[in-house]
């Protein structure tokens, strides 16, 4: 009898373990640490470590929530690619941001581009997603016919595409990025193909080993664009495109931004800014131009649509062959309104960056954390936006877990960041 009791009690810690080991691994996991492959879904609870071995994949009708501070490691040996089918809210805080990385023995100057893993990959099933205070980093890696996402239909479904750290594909669907930080990744930051969106408050930095942009959107897509900050994008920090011919057509709202040496690093002359085309609606206001590679520039053979707006835009140029760059007339650079600060000469209108050394060279993908792109109190950037205008998402979207995330109003300041406080 004692025997039978000691063989009733192992059989149960056996299934026991067995269930903890799949919980572990995939569905409805709520481990303080763990490591993953395939199916996953559920809590990632507060600052616990998740080891991605291969990829992962959140099913249909399923969520996955990351909680602060959780880190999430991405094995740069097996490559894995994320998979969004259902819905996925990464939610970290100012002080415990969450993070998609790889081991500190990948994170060298080699691996400036990344290549260490794929991206996150929303499927047009996926309804919503929010990245908030959630830094990507080192991915981008190149597809192939054995990858997950070329299987699946997904992206742009062919091997050879260098994949972006995000891809979101719903036009019915709900995106929220905020508050995040994208850096070291092979090409392309984001690729939009619709939804109602915000992405507000991000820094994209040291991205694009040979074409990208930070902010990539295409048709589908209704979309409150603000307070970000680009620095040395390889071609655009926003590429504004109607390109899909999907509905609703894509209508952009980008204001307070502040774009740094974007486009120098494209060896062709597509863009370095704002590129606009394909009927693509955009309004574009408060946005700095600091050393980029022309200003708001447009496909002459396919125009944005005619009732796109710009104005209240600075622009400055550290030499003169920047300067020429932006010039109305040339390049194919859209005329701005009456209230944009635009020089014509080397120096002109030097917003007065808290700690930025204007004279670094356009080329460098490297960012220091330790610039500071706020105004100084005697900024004449300061005062000269306009919050004349409205934007799509001011009421707030309204998300399924009881969340809901309004645009941010609009400064009267120009750029990303006013004086500091």
């Amino acid at each position: 009898m004692k025997f039978k009791h000691i063989f009733t009690a192992m059989a149960f810690a056996a299934v026991v373990l067995a269930g903890c080991e799949k919980a572990n691994k995939d569905v409805d996991t709520t481990p303080q640490n763990g490591s993953a492959i395939g199916d996953v879904s559920g809590v990632w609870t507060k600052g616990s470590v998740h080891e991605i071995k291969g990829d992962i994949i959140v099913p249909e009708g399923k969520t996955l929530t990351i909680e602060a501070g959780v880190t999430v490691l991405m094995d740069a040996t097996t490559k894995p690619e994320i998979v969004i089918k259902g819905n996925l809210y990464s939610l970290g805080t100012a002080e415990s941001p969450v993070k998609f990385t790889v081991s500190d023995a990948y994170r060298t100057d080699a691996n400036k581009f990344g290549k260490l893993w794929g991206g996150i990959l929303a499927a047009p099933t996926c309804t919503e997603l929010v990245l908030d205070h959630t830094i990507l980093e080192y991915g981008g890696n190149t597809t192939s016919d054995a990858s997950t996402s070329v299987k699946m239909g997904l992206y742009k479904a062919v091997a050879g595409e260098n994949l972006p750290a995000l891809w979101f594909s719903n036009v019915n669907g709900k995106l929220i990025v905020q508050n995040c930080i994208i850096r070291n990744f092979q090409e392309d930051c984001t690729y939009i193909e619709g939804g109602k969106i915000i992405f507000a408050n991000n820094v994209f930095y040291t991205t694009g080993v040979s074409g990208g942009e930070a902010m990539n959107f295409k048709s589908g897509c209704l979309a409150d664009v603000a307070y970000n900050l680009v620095y040395s994008a390889n071609t655009n920090a926003l590429k504004l495109s109607n390109s899909g011919d999907r509905i609703p057509q894509a209508y952009i709202i980008a204001y307070n931004n502040t774009m740094i040496n974007t486009g120098w690093r494209r060896p062709t002359a597509k863009g370095g800014s704002v590129w606009l085309e394909a009927t693509v609606h955009a309004d574009l206001y408060n946005n700095l131009f600091a050393n980029t590679r022309f200003g708001i520039k447009r496909d002459p053979k396919k125009p944005e649509d005619n009732r796109s707006k710009n104005d209240y835009n600075w622009y400055y140029g550290f030499d003169q062959a920047t300067v020429n760059q932006f010039q109305v007339g040339s390049n194919d650079i859209v005329a701005g309104g009456t209230h944009d600060v635009r020089g014509t000469k080397a120096g002109d209108n030097d917003p007065k960056f808290v700690n930025f050394p204007l004279s670094n060279p356009v080329t460098s993908p490297d960012f220091n954390t330790a610039w500071d792109f706020h105004l100084q109190g005697n900024s004449p950037a300061l005062g000269k936006g306009t919050a004349n205008f409205t934007r799509h998402h001011k009421a707030g979207i309204a998300l399924s877990n009881g969340l809901t995330y309004i645009s941010p109003e609009p400064a009267t300041y120009i750029g990303a960041y006013g004086t500091k406080l």
